[in-house]
């Protein structure tokens, strides 16, 4: 899947860009994994595993991705308790999966994910998907300390979200051979 990036995005872009160079290796390896996944951009399987124990997590994440048509589908438009349920379940369930993988270390990148997975619509329900997820007790309490603390004020309570699309959408590149390339 491909993003054409519009002159006007390129600055957001950048910032985008800037923003994903900032995150550990480790971090920046499970976003491009987690977005072939929930893109459906490649075999991330033949693309992201390395050994069994990582082939085992990729299905496993193809599994609980599976509900990422529903939360596209369901995110409220407004407030309403009543179309809160049918979105934030599945959310909470995918952003503990992902939580426990370990990967992503705090809200920031958690954010930088999901606005890519889901779309921008979900950025204000993001804040409370992550707490919900960090607080489950399948984590170990010093994770999800680390994990609630990583969220700032500004984010919990954010008066508005940007209803902005992301400009870049990170992806596996190919090393280059200099020797060759030259």
């Amino acid at each position: 899947m491909s993003t054409r990036i519009k002159p006007a995005n390129g600055a957001l872009a950048l910032v985008e860009m800037k923003e994903f160079a900032g995150f550990p290796a480790a971090t920046q390896r499970y976003i491009r994994r987690s977005l072939d996944v929930g893109l459906n951009r490649r075999d991330a399987l033949k693309r992201w595993s390395r050994n069994a124990a990582e082939a085992s997590s990729i299905r496993a994440q193809e599994h609980i991705y599976r509900r990422l048509d529903h939360v596209r589908g369901h995110v409220p438009d407004d407030n309403g308790f009543d179309a809160i349920e049918p979105m934030m379940a599945p959310l909470v369930t995918m952003t503990a999966f992902d939580l426990a993988e370990g990967k992503l270390p705090d809200f920031a990148a958690y954010r930088f994910l999901y606005e890519r997975l889901v779309g921008p619509a979900v950025r204000p329900w993001l804040p409370a998907a992550f707490c919900a997820a960090a607080a489950l007790p399948h984590l170990h309490p010093d994770r999800r300390r680390l994990l609630l603390q990583s969220i700032s004020e500004a984010a919990a309570t954010a008066p508005g979200w940007s209803n902005r699309e992301p400009a870049f959408f990170p992806d596996w590149v190919e090393k280059v051979d200099l020797t060759i390339a030259g």
